[in-house]
C-alpha cells in the first residue's frame, strides 16, 4: 500500500517564502514609482487646465472689454470688464475676477476658472486640498504669483508650478514650467 503525502514539506514552504520575498522586493519599488508618476500626471493635468482657463478667460475678456454685459446666470451678479482690463467675467464656473484681461491669481480667479475643485461657485482652500492640491501666494494685483502644488509627494513644495498674472495690459499671463523633483 502506498502512503500519500499530506501538506507541504519544509523545503517547499521555504522556497515559496523566498519567491514571495523576491517578488515583493521587485514590485514595491515599481509601485512607489507609479505613485510618483500619478502625482506628476496630476500636476501636468492641473497645469494644462490652468493654461487653458487663462487663455479662454483672456479671449472672452478681450471681446467684452468695455462692453455692457447681462447678468451672469452661473453665479449671479453683473460682470463688467472695464476698458483697463480689470473687473469680472461670466463663465460656466461663475463670475471670475480678472486683472488685465486674465483671471486673478486667486482661488476665485484662476482656480475657479480652471475647475480644479468639483462644483460651481467659489472654491475654498479646504475643498482644493480635498482634491489633492494646495496653493500659496497669489493676489488680485498685476504680477501676483500663485504657486500650485500636488500633495502626497516627498516634498510637495517641489511638486509644483506657478501662475503669474500679467504685469500690464497686453502682457501675457505666465503659467510656469513644472517642478517635479518632490513628487
Amino acid at each position: 500500500m502506498r502512503h500519500m503525502q499530506k501538506g507541504f514539506t519544509m523545503v517547499e514552504l521555504i522556497v515559496v517564502i523566498i519567491i514571495l520575498g523576491i517578488l515583493a522586493a521587485v514590485a514595491l519599488p515599481r509601485f512607489t514609482g507609479l505613485q510618483r508618476d500619478a502625482r506628476v500626471a496630476k500636476l501636468n493635468a492641473a497645469r494644462g487646465a490652468v493654461a487653458s482657463a487663462a487663455a479662454q478667460v483672456r479671449g472672452a475678456a478681450a471681446a467684452r472689454q468695455g462692453q455692457i454685459q447681462p447678468t451672469c446666470p452661473a453665479g449671479g451678479g453683473v460682470p463688467n470688464v472695464a476698458a483697463n482690463g480689470n473687473g469680472t467675467l461670466c463663465t460656466e464656473s461663475g463670475v471670475i475676477p480678472i486683472t488685465l484681461t486674465y483671471p486673478q491669481a486667486t482661488l476665485n480667479g484662476i482656480v475657479a476658472a480652471a475647475g480644479l475643485v468639483q462644483g460651481v461657485g467659489n472654491p475654498t482652500l479646504v475643498a482644493l486640498r480635498a482634491e489633492g492640491y494646495d496653493v500659496t501666494g497669489g493676489g488680485n494685483g498685476a504680477g501676483a504669483t500663485l504657486n500650485f502644488r500636488v500633495n502626497g509627494g516627498v516634498n510637495p513644495a517641489t511638486c509644483s508650478f506657478t501662475y503669474t498674472a500679467p504685469t500690464a495690459l497686453g502682457v501675457t499671463a505666465v503659467v510656469g514650467t513644472i517642478n517635479a523633483l518632490g513628487c
